[in-house]
């Protein structure tokens, strides 16, 4: 009994210190949550505090996150969310490579549906499951880079607002409306928590390891 004991608590210990070790390793998760405020998510700033309070309650607060989003400014380009989140390689809770580098990370990303874990190693859930939450705030562009300056709202008004204006969303699990970009695949009907929810997201982010 107490040899069964031992190894069952010698079993216990090494799968703890085994997810005790993807979480050091992990450098890129989709948020298990949003922040709950539809798009506004305290600016770009409460973006990177959420990514990196959910990684820290993960056990992967050692490193610097960013989320990985773009901003708007009038009469001129804001910041590209690729420029954001470092050189790579990035890889998720359970050790898979997403992407060696950045361009490979725009090019021809490992990010799908098996791949597309929240911080905590949970898949994400997306089109087809009970619920749909494949819509992921980015504001970019499909290479990365921020919108040019026109009339309409990408980032939900530099990530402040929860009600006007709209952001664009990309589908983590390449799947949806015609376009299976995991970062640009369409505007949102608007900022608002409801209205995130009823096209098939819930607020949440991307967040990498930027060191």
């Amino acid at each position: 009994m107490r040899k069964t004991l031992c190894t069952l608590t010698a079993g216990i210990l090494a799968l703890v210190g085994a997810e005790a070790l993807f979480a050091q390793d992990m450098t890129f998760f989709i948020t298990s949550e949003g922040p709950g405020n539809g798009g506004d998510l305290g600016g770009i700033e409460g973006a990177d505090a959420h990514c990196q309070a959910l990684a820290e309650a993960a056990g992967a607060g050692g490193k610097t996150w960013a989320a990985y989003l773009g901003t708007e400014r009038e009469g001129g380009r804001g910041v590209d969310a690729r420029s954001r989140i470092g050189d790579g390689p990035w890889h998720n809770a359970a050790g898979e490579l997403i992407a060696e580098d950045i361009d490979q990370l725009h090019l021809g990303p490992n990010i799908v549906r098996s791949t597309a874990l929240d911080e905590d190693g949970n898949r994400v859930l997306g089109r087809g499951d009970e619920t749909n939450r494949h819509d992921i705030l980015t504001g970019a562009m499909v290479d990365g880079t921020a919108f040019f300056p026109d009339a309409d709202d990408h980032t939900c008004n530099n990530w402040t607002s929860s009600g006007e204006g709209s952001a664009m969303v990309g589908h983590f699990d390449r799947q949806g409306g015609g376009n299976t970009s995991w970062n640009a695949a369409h505007q949102s009907r608007s900022c608002s928590q409801a209205d995130l929810r009823a096209t098939g997201g819930d607020g949440l982010l991307y967040c990498f390891a930027t060191d």
